[in-house]
């Protein structure tokens, strides 16, 4: 098998990258695969497994630590929002401009190589690369300017019509949900193939983001054992396996367009997904325990979801305060460093442990245990630029949402708060390797870290990321 793969690693000219956001081990090369021909054919030639991704798992920053081989910590980035240095509650969004270290695509730029990069997040507002860009789904909408260079969305429109970034996916009208995603994917993968036959390339990386909405906006119908699922009769059952066949079928007419003796092609996703059992309403409980004080504590008793900033906060008695997500963002109220801090600097590190405490024994709404985690940004990242949160907190090993939002009668809810979503991140993603030659699988795991060095094996270089090559 060593000699295959040393084999075929001589014969690669080209990489082709398959990115399914989200797509989990269990269902892409588990329960799906025999009915997935054309991803199955080149599974059955691959090195796969699992990936673990990174922490936090979700699609900024996982997508970018996996190009660029950094950290979160390292790129500064630890999410979609960032809150504002100095702020309580301001934010800014993730965008390409933040991204200072090297993807993949610029280390192989310095041997002349050239790329084709589709969707890959976060990628908007679109920079230039040796070769061609189309940003994530991120971009507003198609009216701005989301290529590199700017002539080829000319070329887009002239062939698709109005290019799709995104879906709306958190709505009661599932039906409109599943025509745009069918209508998104199938746009992009014209584009792919258009671009595959009209440029030069040798490195061409997409990301389908369909997959992850599909996920989150059907997961219910779906999964029998989720406590909202509505029945076999149900008519979106199989919404979510029919959105896995349309990808298999055009992945398979793509693949007709490569030279799979001189082509290697990689499948990655950026994390893996579950069913959610809950949302927890965390700044809610923070307020039950005396860390969050308001002084407006009757607009929680209006029987309506009150947010955030509906709060007139008590910065002189609160303690912390949390941001909802798939992963929850906890700050602290420290002296010097926001605008009424409380906590002085020397007792910093004793109060966060307090909290984290605290938070590690949160139980279920049955009085459950739950596997909750809580991280240190300094702790699980070699360095930690930009505006980190004070501790990262994984409810119940991320099966439980976070909810920002408040005015519940208990903390435990059975839905997400910012409309209807059924599924939470989880921590494997999936990987495979199909070098030309191969004709039998090898079955592997590792990180997403190794993501990048492996690539930069098969354009034989090496530079001192984190992780290692898996060839």
């Amino acid at each position: 098998m060593e000699e295959k793969i040393n084999e075929g690693i001589e014969k690669v000219k080209k990489v082709f990258v398959i990115g399914l956001d989200s797509a989990p081990p269990e269902l892409l090369f588990g329960k799906f695969l025999d009915d997935l021909p054309n991803i199955k054919w080149l599974v059955e030639r691959s090195i796969y497994g699992p990936m673990q991704s990174t922490i936090p798992a979700i699609t900024i920053p996982a997508w970018m630590v996996m190009a660029t081989g950094k950290t979160p910590g390292e790129l500064g980035l630890y999410g979609f929002r960032h809150r504002k240095e100095g702020t309580y509650n301001d934010i800014w969004i993730a965008h390409a401009l933040m991204v200072k270290e090297k993807a993949v695509w610029h280390h192989i730029a310095e041997k002349g190589k050239k790329s084709i990069l589709i969707g890959i997040p976060p990628s908007y507002p679109p920079k230039r690369v040796n070769g061609y860009l189309i940003s994530c789904f991120i971009t507003p909408d198609a009216t701005v300017d989301y290529t590199y260079p700017k002539e080829l969305k000319g070329e887009i429109e002239r062939l698709v019509g109005e290019y799709i970034f995104d879906v709306v996916f958190r709505k009661e009208n599932r039906d409109e949900t599943k025509e745009q995603l069918w209508e998104m994917t199938r746009k992009r993968f014209e584009v792919i193939r258009y671009l595959i036959q009209e440029k030069e390339w040798d490195y061409f990386q997409f990301v389908e983001i369909g997959l992850d909405r599909v996920h989150h906006a059907f997961w219910k119908y779906f999964d029998e054992n989720h406590h909202l699922y509505p029945g076999d009769d149900n008519p979106y059952k199989n919404v979510i396996p029919d959105y896995y066949k349309l990808l298999d079928e055009e992945i398979g007419k793509t693949l007709k367009l490569l030279d799979l003796d001189e082509t290697a092609v990689i499948i990655v996703s950026d994390h893996g997904i579950k069913a959610m059992k809950g949302a927890f309403a965390i700044n809610q409980w923070l307020i039950d325990e005396g860390l969050l004080k308001i002084k407006n504590p009757e607009i929680l008793e209006e029987g309506r979801q009150v947010r955030f900033n509906e709060l007139d906060v008590d910065w002189s008695k609160t303690i912390a305060w949390a941001w909802g997500g798939y992963y929850s963002r906890v700050f602290l109220n420290v002296k010097g460093r926001e605008p009424h801090g409380i906590i002085e600097p020397s007792e910093y590190d004793k109060v966060r442990d307090e909290v984290a405490e605290r938070i590690k024994s949160i139980r279920g709404p049955n009085g459950e245990k739950w596997n909750t985690k809580v991280f240190y940004p300094e702790e699980i990242y070699p360095i930690a630029k930009g505006d980190k949160p004070d501790l990262m907190v994984y409810l119940d090993d991320l099966n439980w949402r976070a909810a920002g939002t408040l005015g519940y009668e208990s903390p435990y809810l059975l839905e997400n708060d910012l409309g209807p979503d059924d599924a939470v991140h989880a921590e494997y993603g999936v990987f495979s390797l199909y070098l030309p030659g191969m004709s039998e699988a090898k079955r592997t795991q590792l990180t997403i870290y190794d993501f990048a060095p492996t690539v930069l094996r098969l354009f034989g270089m090496k530079k001192p990321l984190n992780g290692r090559s898996v060839i």
